[in-house]
C-alpha cells in the first residue's frame, strides 16, 4: 500500500462538522483530503481530482447515498466506505451489495474509522484504484498467481502450475480478472455486471451465474464444492483464493 501522503481521500457528507472531523483525522495521519457536501460536488471532484478512497454518507440531505455508491462503483474502481447515522441491517446489506467496501455507523470512534480505512486500502491495488472499472493499468501488476494458477493480464492467458494454458473466452477472462483484483471481497451480481461494463447483461437473467459456472468447470477441482469462486447465498460471489503479484 502507498504511503498516506500519496493517498487522496474524498469525504462526502452534508454535515459540515462531520466533514471537518474526518478531514482533521485523516490529515493528522498524513492523508490528502478533499470534501463534498452533496452528489454534485462529489462528481465534480471525482472528475477533477484523482481519488483513492471515498467515505460516503448514506443520506445527503435527501440524496440517496446508495445510488451514488452504485453509480461510482460502475465507473471507477476505488474503495467506498459508508459513514452513516442509520444502523438498519437492511441498509447495511444493501450498501455492501451496491458496492460499498465497509459500513460505519455514527457516532463513531476515529480510531475505528482509521483502522477500517487502512484495512480497505490494503485490499486494493494502488495501480487500479480510481481507474475506469473495465481498465487495466498499463505495465503495472499484470501477473497474478493463486492456487497454482498464473493469470497474465497482458497476454490475457491463464496457465496451470505446469505451464499449460487454460482456454478462456473473453467474458471468462474478464470475469476472472475482475475477481483477482478483488480477492476476499463479496460482490453482488449487480456489482459484477457494473464492473464488467460493456457487456450486454440483463439483470433479469442468470448470465452471471452461467458464466461463473463455466469458469468453475475450468478451474475448480470439485465443481460442486468450489474453493476459489464461492457462492455467498442471497448476495453473489467471493473469490476466496490468496492472490499474489510476482
Amino acid at each position: 500500500m502507498n504511503s498516506p501522503a500519496t493517498i487522496q481521500i474524498l469525504v462526502v457528507d452534508d454535515d459540515a462538522e462531520v466533514r471537518s472531523l474526518l478531514k482533521r483525522c485523516f490529515e493528522l495521519e498524513g492523508y490528502q483530503v478533499s470534501e463534498a457536501a452533496n452528489g454534485r460536488e462529489m462528481r465534480t471532484l471525482l472528475e477533477a481530482t484523482p481519488v483513492d478512497l471515498i467515505t460516503l454518507d448514506l443520506n445527503l440531505g435527501g440524496e440517496d447515498g446508495l445510488a451514488l455508491a452504485r453509480e461510482t462503483r460502475s465507473q471507477r474502481t476505488m474503495p467506498i466506505i459508508m459513514v452513516t447515522g442509520k444502523d438498519d441491517p437492511i441498509d447495511r446489506v444493501v450498501g455492501l451489495e451496491l458496492g460499498a467496501d465497509d459500513y460505519i455507523v455514527k457516532p463513531f470512534h476515529l480510531r475505528e474509522v482509521l483502522a477500517r480505512v487502512r484495512a480497505v486500502l490494503r485490499r486494493y491495488d494502488a495501480s487500479e484504484v480510481g481507474m475506469p472499472a473495465h481498465a487495466t493499468a498499463s505495465g503495472r501488476r499484470t501477473a497474478f498467481t493463486f492456487d497454482g494458477f498464473t493469470l497474465d493480464a497482458g497476454s490475457r492467458e491463464l496457465k496451470t502450475s505446469s505451464g499449460d494454458v487454460v482456454a478462456l473466452t473473453t467474458a471468462e477472462f474478464n470475469l476472472l480478472h475482475m475477481f483477482v483484483l478483488r480477492p476476499t471481497r463479496v460482490l453482488s451480481r449487480d456489482s459484477i455486471m457494473d464492473l464488467l461494463k460493456g457487456h450486454d447483461w440483463s439483470p433479469l437473467d442468470r448470465s452471471i451465474d452461467t458464466l461463473v459456472g463455466r469458469l468453475r468447470k475450468k478451474m475448480e477441482q470439485d465443481v460442486d464444492n468450489p474453493r476459489l469462486i464461492k457462492t455467498v447465498r442471497g448476495v453473489g460471489y467471493v473469490f476466496a483464493a490468496e492472490v499474489r503479484s510476482p
